[in-house]
């Protein structure tokens, strides 16, 4: 009896001390990987942090400051006409103040940056009109022939809306790869697409004779590059849907006033 009970009680101690020792022989390989965990993750963050404000910070600052002339100039033409129920060349009238203030800021920073106190030179101001009426023409008159897949398309591009226009131009001199694969149609368009007529496309002309819709094309690019476009005309108050219908493209539009 003595023996069996002793043999009882061995078996488990030997099992539970052979466990241990196997747990035992783990952890010092948990815990260095664990511990190399840690010091790569304080490194990375640490190193992060530094760069990221050495190079970051001002990476976001310049990219904001070059970009905010463009998006007060669409944007607030946009704004002035949706929000505000202003016409469109007042609304874009508006827009080009906006832009000009902007670089009026600019250049007084610049101003004193370098020259200290006092006033800047009264050429500067006319100047800066001059430059940002110059490109707001410029955006509403012009269409490269890269921007566009048929060379037809740049005859419609007068009957597009003025502010469809001015976003248009603005996107494409950062996208220069972008392609407008569509303006006007008529009803022979779609019945030769094997689409039924949409009288309530904004692809036809309006009361005002302008249209106020342009398909860009998404064949070809990246998903990123798509989703950009997408985000820069939301962003600046249009509506953009994806189409599949006679061909995968983007559809563009200008939304209707507010109330």
């Amino acid at each position: 009896m003595k023996g069996e009970r002793e043999s009882d009680l061995h078996v488990p101690l030997d099992g539970v001390l052979g466990e241990e020792t196997v747990q035992k022989g783990k952890r010092p390989w948990l815990s260095t990987a664990k511990s190399r965990i840690r010091v790569g993750l304080r490194v990375g963050l640490r190193y992060g942090l530094r760069y990221g404000r050495r190079w970051g910070w001002p990476a976001v600052k310049w990219v904001t400051a070059l970009s905010l002339p463009f998006f007060v100039l669409v944007r607030g033409s946009m704004y002035a006409y949706q929000s505000m129920g202003w016409g469109t060349w007042s609304s874009i009238g508006l827009g080009v103040f906006g832009t000009v203030v902007v670089f009026s800021a600019y250049a007084t920073w610049l101003f004193r940056r370098f020259r200290g106190k006092g006033r800047w030179p009264r050429i500067v101001r006319p100047v800066l009109i001059t430059v940002v009426a110059g490109y707001t023409m410029y955006g509403l008159l012009y269409l490269s022939s890269a921007n566009v897949k048929d060379p037809d398309i740049r005859d419609d591009y007068m009957s597009l809306h003025p502010l469809m226009r001015l976003a248009a131009s603005t996107y494409f001199l950062f996208d220069r790869n972008a392609v407008v694969t569509d303006l006007a149609r008529t009803a022979e368009d779609y019945l030769a697409m094997g689409l039924p007529i949409n009288e309530a496309s904004l692809h036809f002309k309006l009361n005002d004779r302008y249209i106020r819709a342009m398909d860009l094309r998404t064949r070809g690019r990246s998903r990123r590059q798509n989703a950009l476009t997408v985000a820069y005309f939301r962003i600046m108050g249009f509506r953009s849907l994806h189409h599949v219908g006679s061909a995968d493209h983007l559809h563009v539009s200008l939304p209707a006033r507010g109330p």
